[in-house]
């Protein structure tokens, strides 16, 4: 194709004229020429033939799927076929909502922000609060362990502050795993929330044998590490957990492993639909294991039983924003209900669980305002959008920052009280532990079980 000569422009910041071989079409919101390849001989391309000189018989229509595009309407058929907005064909383990718990939970209830309650409701919830607690046992103390996998890691002087806490933190979880004896055996490791699977990435190396790793993660991940692993196995899902049936993953359907859930800092709602996920409690609302049958909530029609149904044998995940819960995916539910809770206490004390960390955030936020090693800051560590963290919504209470945050640790543990009770229900034992220092990070409770029988070490 011949280039066209370009007409000259008095206006220095537009563009002379559309590229060679580019379409003609001036798109007024960009301030430029479109991009679009033309076909041999024309000016403009098929989306902006009809807004330029030329014209034809063929009729452009807007796209069904997406309206933003238009197609030729003879062409339709084809275009459907191949649009990007189009239903993508989900993979065989989606199962719609398998995850998400009760169907009777009411969603459209609207949350009552902190900030609307008198000073005489928040003083009678927060005396609720204690007395609920006052029995609860807190996370055990002082469970800080290390792996020799990550100790010449740990010692690199290259580290900086962020990456050495990183560290800090899966060494600790790893060591949980070894004292758990979940570590050096022919299994399959699940992690939840896996990011850019650093997680998994330092498991492999603390086994002796190859492995399988699946690696839960909904959203599309950049510099993924697991694609460098050659011990073992590394596969990805590309699925919210909400919707992840374990019992339907080709590979554990091929070869069934042992499975183990594992997960840094897996946010709010996310450890309770990785619980629910792991153990199937969907099929019993009742609370007993399942044992023979499966399904799915009523919009999903009724499929057919898995071949298998995973073995799970344990469970080691680091608990984070507990304000991101919700009451319809906690599994904790029949707990809140025991002590006299509901859904409205819940909404409650979920907000007021960020008091435990929100103040002591804010310097750290300051001190990373100059976007110095952002990429390794925590999601938690940024996390802006729970308003129900600022003095202003308590301040008629006239609570101290001691206070607060002694009241947020409350809300944590009840949440998590709920979650342990849960596992113990389904035949687990399960315990809550402090491993690692608040200096390394705020949210530092480590939410681990095993099957009853199963023979931990000490």
């Amino acid at each position: 194709m011949q280039n066209e000569k370009r007409e000259p422009c008095t206006d220095l910041s537009l563009p002379a004229g559309p590229m060679p071989g580019r379409c003609s079409h001036f798109v007024q919101r960009k301030k430029r020429y479109c991009k679009m390849i033309v076909a041999l001989g024309k000016k403009f391309c098929g989306e902006h033939a009809e807004s330029g000189e030329e014209q034809n018989s063929r009729k452009r229509i807007l796209c069904p799927l997406d309206p933003k595009h238009t197609v030729y309407e003879d062409q339709l058929q084809k275009h459907l076929k191949k649009c990007n907005s189009r239903e993508k064909p989900q993979p065989v383990f989606y199962v719609h909502n398998v995850n998400s718990g009760a169907e009777t939970v009411d969603t459209r209830e609207e949350q009552v922000s902190l900030s609307s309650l008198s000073k005489e409701e928040l003083k009678k919830l927060t005396d609720i609060l204690v007395q609920v607690t006052n029995g609860l046992d807190p996370p055990l103390p002082n469970q800080i362990l290390c792996h020799p996998a990550l100790h010449e890691a740990l010692n690199d002087p290259a580290n900086g502050d962020s990456a050495s806490k990183h560290l800090k933190q899966q060494g600790s979880i790893l060591g949980h795993l070894e004292r758990l004896g979940l570590l050096g055996r022919s299994q399959c490791f699940v992690e939840f929330g896996a990011g850019r699977g650093k997680l998994s990435h330092w498991v492999n190396i603390a086994t002796e044998d190859s492995v399988h790793f699946l690696l839960v993660e909904r959203a599309t991940t950049r510099f993924k590490v697991d694609g460098k692993q050659r011990k073992s196995t590394f596969e990805r899902l590309h699925i919210d957990i909400q919707h992840l049936c374990l019992d339907r993953v080709p590979s554990l359907v091929q070869k069934p492993l042992p499975v183990i859930g594992i997960g840094k800092h897996l946010c709010g709602a996310g450890t309770d639909l990785a619980l629910r996920c792991l153990i199937h409690s969907n099929d019993n609302p009742e609370g007993e294991p399942q044992s023979k049958r499966f399904r799915t909530d009523t919009e999903q029609s009724i499929i057919q039983e898995p071949t298998n149904h995973c073995n799970v044998d344990g469970i080691v995940i680091a608990l984070c924003c507990h304000h991101r819960c919700d009451w319809q995916h906690y599994v904790g539910r029949d707990f809140f209900e025991k002590l006299g809770l509901g859904q409205e206490e819940f909404g409650i004390f979920q907000r007021m669980s960020s008091w435990a960390t929100c103040g002591a955030r804010r310097p750290s936020l300051t001190e990373n305002s100059s976007g110095k090693e952002n990429s390794e800051i925590e999601e938690h560590d940024m996390d802006q959008k729970n308003n129900d963290c600022n003095t202003e919504s308590v301040q008629g209470l006239q609570l101290s920052v001691e206070e607060r945050e002694h009241l947020g640790r409350l809300c944590k543990l009840l949440i998590d009280r709920g979650r342990v009770d849960y596992l113990e229900r389904m035949g687990y034992k399960a315990s809550l532990e402090y491993y690692t220092e608040p200096e390394v990070s705020l949210e530092n409770v480590l939410l681990t079980a095993v099957p009853q029988l199963h023979r931990a070490n000490s």
